[in-house]
């Protein structure tokens, strides 16, 4: 389990997020959901350790992460995958050695090793015959799989992943959808996603957080969220096509 309590943090004069408390359990898909501007992106970069909020704790299965000092964050930092927005795979290296690359940071393992569980992640994301491909000779699609492949290729404990389905069409976006749940359920991975794809919210949500305004405003699940009263939060799920005709 991660536990995020009292985060807030302040660029400047810009305050981005206030007392935001949240609680993310492992085995389920745990979204952070809300409008552009919302907040979700630095409170999930506060929860990685790439931002320090002003004030708050994270904690990793009790143990205090935003307390210790840098050279003990690294050992929990092994720990997690992250699937950043866009794929962010290095355009200069081949999918293979995108995929080795977190083994090649973070374990001794053989070259013989990293190779067998390179192509045991490939296979998983359902890529074959890739290895030797460069990220522009991929679609879209492949390049989301190969970043997934990548960020659990060192079997983590805890998954990251920021709008995993941006610029992706929806039938793309379905499937890389139903991979991270997969992944997050068969591994008892403690997954944690950024979206405003309300497609997702209502396939994959079972525990869901809304940011308004840099504040949790409501928390509940796929099951709820067309039913609730909460103003803001219906402002925000009815706005696209889909819901709106769920709604009525």
């Amino acid at each position: 389990m991660i536990e995020a309590r009292n985060i807030s943090k302040t660029f400047g004069e810009n305050l981005v997020l206030r007392d935001v408390s949240m609680s993310f359990e492992k085995g389920k898909t745990n979204l952070i959901i809300g409008q552009s501007g919302s907040g979700k992106t630095v409170f999930m970069k506060c929860c990685i350790g790439l931002v320090e909020p002003d004030e708050g704790m994270i904690r990793f299965d009790d143990r205090p992460f935003s307390a210790l000092p840098e050279k003990r964050k690294k050992y929990i930092r092994k720990e997690m995958g992250v699937l950043f927005q866009g794929g962010a795979l290095f355009d200069s290296l081949t999918v293979e050695q995108n995929v080795m690359f977190p083994l090649n940071m973070f374990t001794t393992m053989s070259l013989e090793e990293k190779l067998d569980r390179v192509n045991f992640c490939l296979n998983r994301v359902n890529l074959e015959n890739v290895n030797t491909l460069f990220p522009s000779e991929l679609s879209g699609g492949m390049m989301k799989r190969v970043a997934i492949a990548r960020a659990i290729s060192n079997n983590p404990s805890y998954l990251f992943c920021d709008e995993p389905n941006s610029g992706l069409d929806p039938k793309t976006a379905e499937i890389i959808d139903r991979l991270i749940s997969e992944i997050t359920e068969e591994y008892d991975i403690t997954t944690v996603i950024n979206t405003h794809d309300m497609n997702s919210v209502l396939q994959i949500g079972m525990r869901i957080n809304f940011l308004y305004k840099g504040e949790l405003w409501w928390t509940g699940d796929k099951n709820t969220i067309l039913i609730t009263e909460n103003a803001e939060l219906n402002d925000f799920v009815f706005s696209t096509e889909l819901t709106r005709r769920l709604r009525h």
